[in-house]
């Protein structure tokens, strides 16, 4: 398979008021067929550079481009490509969880068969196929991180960008998530996702960038990065020298 580029950051910046800059010059890549990690602090600048990534926050400073199209100019076309799982997903909890996923799939004018297909195969795996019926509001906050994750793959995604994905879910969900994401990267699909759980980040991912007071202190390949140690180590030694 032929790597692309799905995911280019180039010398974004983002400044709040009075000058204060969650994002500072921060640049990556990520290639089809990448797991990357995006790591650092709480505050680090983790969540506002993936929100500038999907469309949500908007920026001066920088450019962003996905599948080759920028961000800034191409929103739509960028959209259409990416799906964005966030730490604390906004569902409309007045809709039944079949409710929401048709509707998610009528945006992306995905077939009835198509989604017919990908809402039992990854509802089956995640094990919620018996509570779509029931409204949103019914729903734990595990079993609507497992509702917005379906919502999220059922286009099949080019690029798929996760905000802290594992927090609030059962370590069986965790699992069948890392399979999906792997199954996913095998057949071209990048992955992006922030997490300041760094053994998560060293099974999963083959890249990784640090993160630290909106500046990339440092990235690469996991095996550059680590070289016989454990990211835990080297995140804290980078964190301790920068």
């Amino acid at each position: 398979m032929n790597e692309t580029k799905i995911l280019e950051i180039s010398h974004y910046s983002k400044t709040y008021g009075e000058g204060k800059k969650a994002a500072d010059d921060v640049s990556l890549t990520v290639m089809s067929g990448d797991i990357y990690g995006f790591i650092g602090h709480n505050g680090a600048g983790k969540s506002t550079t993936i929100r500038a990534v999907v469309g949500v926050l908007d920026f001066t400073e920088g450019e962003i481009f996905i599948d080759g199209h920028s961000v800034k100019d191409e929103p739509m076309a960028c959209k259409k490509v990416t799906a964005y799982i966030p730490d604390n997903p906004d569902l409309y909890e007045n809709l039944t969880g079949i409710q929401y996923l048709n509707f998610i799939a009528d945006v992306f004018d995905i077939d009835e068969q198509t989604r017919q297909e990908r809402i039992k195969q990854y509802a089956d795996q995640f094990e919620i196929t018996s509570a779509l019926g029931d409204l949103i509001s019914s729903y734990s906050h595990g079993m609507k991180q497992k509702v917005a994750i379906i919502s999220a793959l059922i286009h099949n995604p080019k690029l798929l960008v996760l905000d802290e994905p594992f927090v609030g879910l059962d370590p069986k969900a965790t699992f069948t998530l890392k399979e999906i994401m792997h199954k996913m990267c095998e057949q071209g699909t990048a992955v992006f996702f922030s997490t300041h759980v760094l053994d998560v980040a060293e099974k999963l991912c083959n890249k990784v960038a640090i993160i630290k007071q909106g500046k990339i202190i440092d990235s690469g390949t996991m095996e550059e990065m680590t070289e016989g140690h454990s990211l835990e180590e080297v995140f804290l030694e980078v964190e301790n020298e920068k």
